[in-house]
């Protein structure tokens, strides 16, 4: 399947093509390094000793480079399990959720058990993966959410995934969940409080053109690497990258995150709550907080 990728991409014209080639080659690589590490691990690689000990460097350099701001973070339940759910914004380089990571940890302490679902890619890198996985970040999937439920810990999740991260930079100030439900599913199977989190600034980070949908569908990596977007994003230091491969470096755009307040489901919607009802109503008040966040901006990048 590699193969067929390389010669696709050595028929894509103009300069895209050189590029795709080496994010095929680096997605490989990425492929390489996750067989065999699929199986939900990084509930065990949680480390608050760790995250006592570089938290406050973290600290520093986030609030130095996203100058961020995290507000409402009394709106997460001060203990148990809470489903927080979130716009996905940066590609695969996320800072607004090491941002939203490192406010978390810093307002309830490095002890309090806290996880993060993310695309496997993210969780494997050989760099960024063994921090992140002593964060908390683990393979996004409805049973690594379960199990952490299960040891009382908050969950973070992105319904957008790679669709929401990779929207185009216009559509920053817009919640693009792609009508995914499967959220409020596990919320309502679970019992667990329902906290929506939404952030703006993380598609600043970078110039991201396209999803490039139609082309990652006609190459079949839904199924060769679980994305379904094949997007172009301009950024340093390549300037053009393909789907944020061979890398990227953020640009220093301001990060905002607003936690809105927790929604018991059922108490809210009743004991069998109408999912598309639920869907709607909860994007639309993160829709409401992302205009006010949207409102605060003047400039992009320097918020």
């Amino acid at each position: 399947m590699l193969d067929e990728l390389r010669r696709v991409a050595g028929r894509v014209p103009g300069p895209l093509g050189p590029v795709l080639d080496v994010s095929v080659g680096t997605a490989s690589d990425c492929l390489g390094l996750l067989r065999g590490s699929r199986p939900g691990t990084g509930l065990d690689e949680w480390s608050p000793y760790y995250i006592r000990r570089t938290l406050p460097s973290l600290r520093r350099l986030f609030a130095l480079y996203f100058r961020y701001d995290v507000r409402g973070l009394d709106n997460v339940p001060a203990k148990g399990p809470a489903l927080l759910v979130g716009n996905h914004s940066g590609g695969t380089l996320i800072a607004d959720t090491f941002v939203f990571g490192i406010a978390f940890f810093t307002h309830f302490g490095a002890g309090r058990r806290f996880h993060q679902l993310a695309h496997d890619v993210a969780v494997g890198l050989p760099a960024v993966g063994p921090m992140i996985r002593r964060y908390g970040t683990l393979p996004a999937s409805a049973e690594n959410a379960r199990r952490a439920f299960a040891m009382g810990a908050p969950v973070l999740v992105y319904p957008g995934g790679d669709y929401e991260s990779f929207r185009p930079s216009w559509h920053s100030d817009r919640i693009e969940l792609g009508d995914r439900k499967g959220f409020i599913e596990l919320a309502l199977d679970e019992g667990v409080p329902l906290v929506p989190v939404v952030a703006i600034g993380g598609q600043e980070t970078g110039l991201f053109l396209t999803r490039g949908q139609t082309l990652a569908r006609l190459l079949q990596l839904d199924r060769l690497l679980r994305v379904k977007v094949l997007p172009v994003v301009v950024g340093p230091p390549w300037g053009v990258s393909v789907l944020d491969l061979p890398g990227r470096l953020p640009l220093p755009a301001k990060i905002t995150v607003q936690v809105l307040p927790a929604i018991d489901l059922r108490e809210r919607f009743g004991p069998d709550p109408d999912r598309d009802a639920v869907y709607e109503e909860i994007t639309a008040k993160m829709q409401e907080a992302l205009d006010e966040l949207a409102q605060e901006r003047t400039l992009p990048v320097f918020g």
